[in-house]
């Protein structure tokens, strides 16, 4: 039996105007809160003393600031007791979050501007609750069962069937059969005393974006409101004090909202008060499914040692194994690059950038690559190169933004003739780009962590950025077939986990450039590369840890302080509207 604790803290925001992160819209700020948000902690102990901590943050992402932020304090306040490699860092991916959280270039725009009070709030609140949840430990069984949603049940949709009805290992489904084109599982921990449930970890993939991108209230979104629900239900069974994490699982192509014929037309109809009564309905189906699974026949309890890997990965130049890469030689990953697709967005969730101007877009960006490709004769040998490797790894993808080299459609922010006044977002990247704000900063995070928790038969797959369903499905095959020899039976994955970088889709998505492959920034043999990468680092999970030699070192390069400071405390640029919510 393992010792384990758990802990609720609350994310202290001041709603001040600050865009929210999620859809990337300079009108979608904060000036009140529809509820709470938290930081869900929970601790977990085996008899050797290996602990584990597992954090889910009412947010839209995690980022390396936060980490970085959580590890020190850690370090000092739990000493030996602490192990960053069995840190978890995740979130519910809520759309209704802060903003300016990331050092990273591009997430700071729409904020605008890096915000430290935000990520001050979002620390202290995460190692309250994981030292509490470590400090409380006492003697827990830990229980998994698995539940799956009725097809009836209006939990969630694929939003992007075409790409998803490429793979050669799914079955097709038509566009009235969205809600079965993808895995509507649900895995529930169980953190059981005396045998009743305390605590518990749910996992399912479906997006958080039942609030929309005109609300001006931050919200948990359909994952906060199932676990205030569940933790509400525990309560009233007579639980003191009981904690629910409602964590992600594939959720890359998986819509809260219906997807098919009329979809747009019926999600227009929701909207202001009416989005939040939905994200509450929707996250009462994950209460329900959770609390049903509680009781499931085939539930096992979860028993053994307590093991874990971790490891940060540059996926600018990966080579992928063939066997991930269908057989292919030469299948890397390149410097990262956004789609026009990804500004376009998704039609129901989060539409973008409107579609004229997108075919326009595609047309330049199509000009540029010919032009690069065709007269080599004009550039330098480093830049033959550099653009022949680039775009053999992005494939098909229409390029806008090519985050290593800051250029948009061949040109650098800080020269594009895109006049400010045309887009407030591009006005405000091109005026910290002439500040120098961004010249040495990344744009977007590219040296990404990876970790594999281990708990007895139990692994758990730990994988920053947003996996589709059949992408994290073939990620956990990869697992499988790496860690079977050891008695692992089940293998689990949870996305948004300790970074954010943007999707992955698998090869056969990525050629249809929807809105996911768009965002698969590091081109079509992303998915092979993390393939490879979590399969190695299975591999080295298998061996005794002074033995394992997966890299330990590696971190990402610390931001240009000076830059960074441009970036801070940026003047909000809108006055509070007279119909914001408080």
């Amino acid at each position: 039996m393992y010792e384990a604790g758990w802990s609720k803290q609350h994310i202290t925001l001041q709603a001040q105007g600050y865009a929210m992160m999620g859809y990337g819209m300079w009108h979608n700020r904060a000036w009140g809160h529809a509820t709470a948000l938290y930081a869900r902690a929970i601790y977990l102990r085996d008899g050797n003393g290996q602990g584990v901590a597992f954090c889910l943050l009412d947010l839209g992402y995690i980022t390396h600031a936060m980490r970085a932020g959580v590890v020190e304090r850690l370090q000092g306040l739990m000493g030996a007791a602490f192990d960053e490699a069995s840190l978890v860092l995740t979130c519910t991916h809520t759309h209704s979050g802060p903003g300016g959280c990331s050092h990273d270039a591009m997430y700071n725009v729409s904020t605008p501007g890096f915000v430290p009070e935000h990520v001050e709030a979002i620390v202290a609140a995460t190692v309250t609750a994981i030292t509490d949840a470590w400090r409380s430990a006492a003697p827990t069984e830990l229980v998994l069962g698995h539940g799956h949603f009725d097809e009836p049940v209006p939990v969630a949709w694929n939003r992007s069937l075409a790409s998803y009805n490429r793979n050669p290992d799914v079955t097709p489904r038509s566009e009235w059969q969205t809600h079965l084109a993808l895995d509507r599982s649900m895995h529930v921990l169980s953190f059981r005393r005396n045998g009743q449930t305390h605590a518990l970890l749910s996992l399912f993939g479906v997006h958080a974006t039942c609030v929309g991108n005109t609300n001006t209230r931050y919200s948990g979104d359909n994952k906060g409101h199932a676990a205030l629900a569940a933790e509400a239900q525990l309560a009233k069974n007579g639980v003191s004090q009981p904690v629910a994490l409602f964590a992600q699982a594939t959720a890359g192509d998986v819509s809260p909202y219906y997807q098919g014929p009329g979809d747009v037309a019926r999600r227009s109809r929701i909207q202001g008060d009416e989005e939040h009564v939905y994200a509450q309905r929707n996250g009462n189906y994950q209460t329900e499914q959770a609390l049903t699974t509680l009781t499931s026949p085939n539930s096992v309890t979860v028993d053994g040692n307590i093991d874990a890997i971790f490891s940060y990965i540059d996926f600018t130049a990966l080579k992928a194994e063939p066997r991930f890469a269908n057989g292919h030689q030469d299948a890397y990953t390149s410097e990262p690059c956004h789609g026009v697709a990804f500004f376009t967005g998704t039609r129901v969730d989060g539409p973008g950038m409107p579609l004229a101007i997108g075919a326009v877009a595609k047309k330049v960006a199509r000009w540029v690559k010919d032009n690069r490709l065709e007269h080599p004769d004009k550039q330098s040998p480093a830049d033959r190169d550099y653009y022949r490797r680039l775009y053999a790894a992005q494939g098909p993808k229409d390029i806008l933004l090519e985050a290593g080299r800051k250029q948009i459609l061949g040109q650098s922010i800080a020269k594009l003739m895109v006049p400010g006044f045309a887009d407030p977002l591009v006005g405000e990247m091109k005026r910290q780009a002439k500040q120098g704000a961004m010249t040495r900063s990344a744009m977007v995070p590219t040296v990404l962590p990876l970790q594999i928790i281990r708990l007895g038969s139990l692994a758990l797959i730990c994988c920053p950025g947003e996996f589709t369903t059949m992408a994290g499905r073939r990620v956990v095959q990869a697992v499988q077939e790496a860690l079977q020899p050891t008695g692992v039976q089940q293998v689990l994955i949870c996305t948004y986990c300790n970074d954010y970088m943007g999707y992955v889709t698998t090869y056969e998505e990525y050629q249809e450039q929807a809105y996911e492959g768009g965002h698969t920034i590091f081109g079509q043999w992303t998915l092979a590369a993390f393939q490879t990468q979590f399969s190695g680092l299975a591999r080295e999970l298998l061996k005794p840890n002074l033995e394992r030699k997966h890299d330990r070192s590696t971190r990402p390069q610390p931001v240009p302080a000076d830059e960074l400071a441009l970036r801070t405390h940026l003047t909000v640029p809108m006055k509070r509207p007279k119909n914001a919510a408080a």
